[in-house]
């Protein structure tokens, strides 16, 4: 069972095919996909779900925090099952392709008290761009 059903079943979220189906194309490590890509994969494994349920679940995921959206430069929103493991993103600045990465340090602790302009800082979000082995040739 991957990490995200076995969360949604610790938290006795009502499991339907539907919201199964979505759950376990979500599922696997470096996932990011578009509510689009969610619904084309979903709809090979059951060809009955709808596009608004697709879209409300994800939806749902993300209220819950389960499921985290990411959006890099204007494109689709992504979403990302890797919610609850602390992690950035390495994103390929031709393709979009995208792939968690956790680097050593703290980002908070590289942001100084000077620069916080009285914020108290939660959260940081790095974004690190490059381009692919796929984009590159390599």
């Amino acid at each position: 069972m991957s990490d995200l059903l076995h969360r949604l079943r610790g938290r006795g979220w009502r499991m339907t095919a539907q919201r199964r189906v979505v759950a376990e194309v979500l599922s696997g490590d470096h996932v990011h996909l578009t509510a689009d890509e969610v619904l084309a994969r979903a709809t090979l494994r059951l060809p009955e779900i709808s596009r608004a349920t697709v879209y409300n679940t994800l939806g749902e995921l993300v209220a819950l925090g389960e499921v985290a959206e990411v959006a890099t430069d204007g494109r689709a929103k992504r979403y990302d099952p890797n919610a609850h493991h602390p992690h950035q993103h390495l994103v390929c600045s031709d393709c979009g392709a995208i792939r968690d990465v956790r680097p050593d340090g703290d980002p908070l602790a590289d942001l100084p008290p000077s620069e916080r302009y009285g914020f108290t800082v939660a959260a940081a979000e790095v974004t690190f761009r490059g381009r692919c082995p796929d984009c590159t040739g390599t």
